[in-house]
This record gives structure tokens, C-alpha cells and sequence, in this order.
């Protein structure tokens, strides 16, 4: 075998018995299930409230599950799937986001409905860390399609509810409920597929080594590992952020709930091209650090936008901020072109994710506190801009044509 093939095998993963319609059949399904339980809310978080009697502050703690959940229970997914395999662990991922949704569209207590859908957000939480690892696994010479069709689809998967979610809510007064279960019944279908798929080819314990408190300081001990969870978490931050509160932005601004919706659903839509794009700039284009500083520009433009005149163009600054959510399949794409080996995939995911969300928990639950305290959007969309220096800082840095592996093998041989 000659020296290039054996290199592209380590960089790619060494193939996989699975034929490629099936890989990429099972990542789709699962992709698209990864983001609504979140992005549901948005549209109808005014509905919701009334609905269950959640207050301003509450309502904020609910914009921040995500990022929480996914924190904590990100973390334990490389050793969940040590006992369960990557296969196995997806298929209990989807029977909680199912369960988790399903339920929770019924419920009438505020309690009941916060603890359906951190359960949800936990099956989600397991996705984000295995699916890369998965793809890692059995993508080969498609990796970087599969990729592409990664991050496509969790854009899909973010934006349909954002689309949809105010034209179902607004069926009659329960509407909202329609809106929020319709995610639990895709995820059920998700989940029976994936079923089926372990029950055939097995449990795949491709992350079995490594894990706990020894891999995660391991990490930290590489400096790509820690800017890309910095450039995860910030822009992380900000997705969240966006999925709870800019359509109530573009409400507060004078837009009706409908046309609030579509501005939402344009920014996280943006994101199925942005995921077409970037995992194909980030394995082949020398000029990805420009990129990222240009994706920061975008954010900063329309933030400031939404500030100054978030009624006169709209859908400028959703595209604005649509087209800075590049920075999502970018973080993504490099999780595999940053690692080589499978495993080392999946405990820097498993590194970045809980790290990166811990750091997205706080935004929606700041931007909402911020915005009950103020009065105003002003202050909170201010500090949404700055952090898009950060952001790019680390992105930068992030995209430097290093290994985390190397790190790693040149920390232990000190």
C-alpha cells in the first residue's frame, strides 16, 4: 500500500462495510432530528407562555436548556457509547428526543413540560457528540460529503420549524402544541430506522478508548482542541440565541408573528447552503482563516442592523446574520479535519461539544435577563456584537493546518 493511500486512510477513516446510500440515509435522519426540539420554541415562545404561565425569567431558562443539556450530558456520551456502542447510543438518543417532544406538546405544567424537554435535549446532546464520530467511522473517501450532509441537514432540521411553526401554531388557541409535537413523531420515525440499522450491523464501538477526566485534560492540553471549543461554544452561543429570541426581536420591532417566523427561519435556512459550503472550503481551500474573518464581519453587520433598524430591511440583516452561520458547519467540518483517527474524533468532540454548549448556555439566558432588566434590545445585541471578536479570534486560530493528534503525541512525549 503506498505511503499516500495509507495517509489518506488515517485523515479519512478506513472505510466502512455499510454501502454509502445507507451511511448517508442514517446521518440524514438523525441530523434532522438534532435541532427542532430547540428551534421549535421560537415561533410560538409567546403562545407557549401564556399556554403554561411561564414568566420572562423562565421562559429564559428555557432558551438556555440546550446549551446546559447539552454540556452535561454531551460529556457522557463517549462513555455511554463505550457500553452501548455509537449505533446503540443513537438509537437511545432518538427514543428520548421522541419521547421527549411527543410528550411534552400534551403536557399542561410548566415542571413537567422543562423536564420533557431537558430529556429531549439529553438524546440530542448524544447525537451532537456521536454522530461525527460515526461519519469519521465510516466515511472514507465521502467524508467530506458526508459532512456536507451533516451539516446540511441539521440546518434543515433548525430551519423547517422556524418556517412552519407559526403557520401550525396559528390552526387555533392549542396550535402551539401541534407545533412542538410534530418533531417528537419525525424523531420516532428517526429512531426505528436506526433500530433496525444496529439490530443488522451491530453496536460499532468505535469510541471505546479513551474517555472521562483523563481524555478531557488530555484535551485541553491541545491548543487546537481548545480554540476550536472556543469558536464552537461562541458561535453555539449565538445559534441559541438566534433560535429563542430573534423571532421575539423581530417582533418587539413591529413585525406581525408570521412574518417574525419567516426572518428566524431565513437565518438558520441559510445554514443548508452554509453546510453545503464550508466542509468542502474547510478540506481543500488555504484561505479558510479569510473566510471566518469574513463570516465575522457578516454577524457584526447584521447585529448592527437589527440595532439600528431592525423594521426598514428586515431580511437584510436575517441574511446578514444567516450567512455568519457558516461559522456552524465550519466548527463541524473541523472537528474531523482537525483529528485523525476515529477515536481521536470522538473524544474531541466529545471535548468541544460539552465545552463549547457550556459556554452557549449562557447567551439565551443572559439575552433574556438582560432584555427583562433593560427594557430594550439595545444592551443585549451590543454584546452580541462584541463577542463576534472572539468568535473570529478563535476561529482563526482553529483553522491553522494542525492535528490534534500531533498535539497530543508531542504533549506525551515531554
Amino acid at each position: 500500500m503506498s505511503q499516500s493511500r495509507r495517509t489518506q486512510e488515517k485523515t479519512t477513516g478506513r472505510g466502512s462495510p455499510l454501502p454509502f446510500w445507507l451511511i448517508a440515509a442514517a446521518v440524514v435522519l438523525v441530523a434532522v432530528n438534532l435541532r427542532p426540539g430547540a428551534s421549535s420554541v421560537g415561533p410560538v415562545l409567546a403562545e407557549l407562555q401564556a399556554g403554561l404561565g411561564l414568566g420572562a425569567t423562565a421562559a429564559g431558562v428555557l432558551t438556555a436548556l440546550p446549551g446546559l443539556t447539552f454540556a452535561a450530558v454531551g460529556a457522557l456520551a463517549v462513555a455511554l457509547s463505550r457500553k452501548a456502542g455509537i449505533n446503540g447510543s443513537i438509537v437511545l438518543a432518538l427514543a428520548a428526543v421522541a419521547g421527549g417532544l411527543l410528550v411534552r406538546a400534551f403536557v399542561d405544567s410548566a415542571v413537567l413540560f422543562l423536564v420533557l424537554t431537558v430529556l429531549a435535549f439529553a438524546g440530542m446532546a448524544v447525537g451532537n457528540i456521536l454522530v461525527p464520530a460515526f461519519i469519521k467511522r465510516h466515511g472514507g473517501r465521502h467524508l467530506p460529503v458526508l459532512n456536507s450532509v451533516y451539516g446540511t441537514t441539521l440546518a434543515l432540521g433548525a430551519t423547517l420549524p422556524l418556517l412552519f411553526g407559526g403557520i401550525l401554531a396559528g390552526t387555533d388557541a392549542e396550535g402551539w402544541r401541534l407545533s412542538l409535537g410534530l418533531w417528537g413523531a419525525a424523531a420516532l420515525g428517526a429512531c426505528i430506522f436506526w433500530a433496525v440499522l444496529t439490530l443488522r450491523t451491530g453496536r460499532d464501538p468505535v469510541a471505546a478508548a479513551g474517555g472521562g477526566r483523563r481524555t478531557r485534560t488530555r484535551m485541553r492540553s491541545s491548543r487546537t482542541a481548545v480554540a476550536l471549543s472556543i469558536f464552537f461554544g461562541v458561535q453555539s452561543m449565538h445559534a441559541y440565541v438566534q433560535f429563542g429570541w430573534m423571532a421575539q426581536i423581530y417582533r418587539d420591532a413591529g413585525l406581525d408573528q408570521a412574518t417574525a417566523g419567516l426572518m428566524a427561519a431565513i437565518i438558520a435556512g441559510l445554514g443548508i447552503p452554509g453546510g453545503l459550503i464550508m466542509p468542502v472550503l474547510v478540506a481543500r481551500s488555504p484561505r479558510l482563516r479569510f473566510y471566518i474573518a469574513g463570516l465575522g464581519v457578516c454577524m457584526v453587520a447584521g447585529y448592527s442592523g437589527l440595532l439600528l433598524a431592525p423594521d426598514t430591511l428586515p431580511w437584510l440583516w436575517a441574511v446578514f446574520l444567516g450567512v455568519a452561520g457558516f461559522a456552524f458547519p465550519t466548527a463541524l467540518a473541523l472537528i474531523t479535519a482537525r483529528s485523525r483517527e476515529p477515536q481521536v474524533t470522538a473524544q474531541l468532540s466529545g471535548f468541544i461539544q460539552p465545552v463549547g454548549y457550556l459556554l452557549a448556555a449562557t447567551g439565551p439566558f443572559a439575552i433574556g435577563a438582560l432584555h427583562e432588566l433593560s427594557g430594550s434590545w439595545t444592551l443585549p445585541i451590543s454584546l452580541l456584537i462584541a463577542s463576534s471578536v472572539i468568535m473570529v479570534g478563535a476561529g482563526i486560530r482553529a483553522a491553522a493546518p494542525r492535528y490534534v493528534d500531533d498535539e497530543l503525541e508531542a504533549q506525551n512525549a515531554r
